[in-house]
């Protein structure tokens, strides 16, 4: 079997252009992901979703940012509007759990539904009194073992939807106080109080068969952003033990420096498994299609065992399940 470029590639609109399928073809990407332009009606996102596979000639798997509140890209009114997760949280109350766990599958039934089988959440990131408020409400707390009950309740509605998840920020992106789409934050805690606190709900979650770096710099680790540095991926793998698929973020984002080239061999370099590159014209994503190349033999190993994660979803009653969900928040 070949082996999948070590790459998830985005498009431009809302079907593919001749240039893209014919570059999809040669570069075949693990996988891709949608962004709101992509989005218009449920009948065109399927069309999307089955031209991106049909142009690798595989069933890969399509992600999406679907988390609720001010990140999700499938909206309202055809789609569900949720309130962000860290208010739900508290709404919720003493139900949390129950209610991400609803929640969740519910926002799977509706991916599943147009084709989409995988979502960047569960986002285990804890919240502090300082962080970036591009992140915070995007958060499920501030406590270690509540966020990682959280997280598995999330990444169990995803699963039991059909649809993968993939945990977020690896090793913990709650103390940044810049936005890395922008700038890259610096995080001084030692590694001690790294370890008790922001390693712990992703210690408690690697079992998920995907994940994803934080473009950020740990001072008492490396002078590198995670997603580049050897040693913060050390400790992904062998201190919080994740040894499952592991994507970046989006290289595209301004918190990393160099040129494209630079970056995405930085990144395989140190560790990473597949390159996720976004919001760029068809140029930019062939140069990291081309230096990224094919797998390892471990990152193809790790993202088979990923695909052989996906389920049938089970057979549920929508209305019963959104009614469950409603009489919960209404009676926190």
């Amino acid at each position: 079997m070949t082996r999948f470029g070590a790459t998830i590639l985005d498009a431009d609109g809302l079907s593919l252009t001749a240039e893209e399928k014919a570059f999809f073809r040669t570069a075949n990407p693990f996988g891709f992901i949608l962004f709101a332009r992509n989005i218009d009606s449920p009948d065109q996102v399927r069309r999307l979703c089955a031209e991106m596979r049909e142009a690798v000639g595989r069933d890969a798997p399509i992600t999406i940012d679907q988390e609720g509140g001010r990140v999700q890209r499938l909206r309202g009114p055809v789609w569900t509007e949720w309130t962000p997760p860290l208010d739900f949280v508290a709404q919720a109350g003493a139900d949390a759990g129950q209610a991400m766990y609803l929640r969740y599958r519910l926002i799977a039934a509706e991916l599943k539904a147009v084709g989409i089988d995988s979502n960047c959440a569960p986002m285990v990131d804890l919240a502090g009194p300082a962080t970036h408020k591009f992140l915070r409400n995007r958060c499920y707390g501030s406590d270690p073992s509540k966020v990682a009950d959280f997280g598995r309740a999330v990444a169990n509605g995803l699963l039991d939807g059909g649809v993968l998840p993939v945990l977020k920020h690896i090793p913990g992106h709650g103390r940044a106080t810049l936005d890395s789409h922008y700038d890259l934050p610096q995080v001084g805690a030692d590694h001690t109080a790294l370890s008790a606190e922001d390693f712990a709900p992703f210690a408690a979650l690697t079992d998920l068969p995907m994940g994803m770096t934080a473009h950020l710099v740990y001072e008492a680790l490396d002078d590198r952003p995670a997603t580049l540095s050897p040693k913060v991926m050390q400790i992904i793998r062998e201190e919080i033990g994740f040894d499952n698929l592991i994507m970046t973020d989006d290289i595209s984002m301004k918190a990393l420096k160099g040129s494209l080239t630079e970056i995405t061999q930085g990144a395989l370099a140190a560790g990473c498994d597949v390159i996720l590159h976004c919001n760029a014209p068809l140029a930019e994503r062939r140069t990291v299609a081309e230096t990224a190349g094919e797998m390892t033999q471990a990152a193809q190993t790790r993202a088979e065992r990923a695909l052989a994660a996906r389920k049938t979803p089970d057979d549920i009653d929508i209305n019963a399940l959104r009614a469950q969900l409603e009489t919960l928040l209404n009676g926190a």
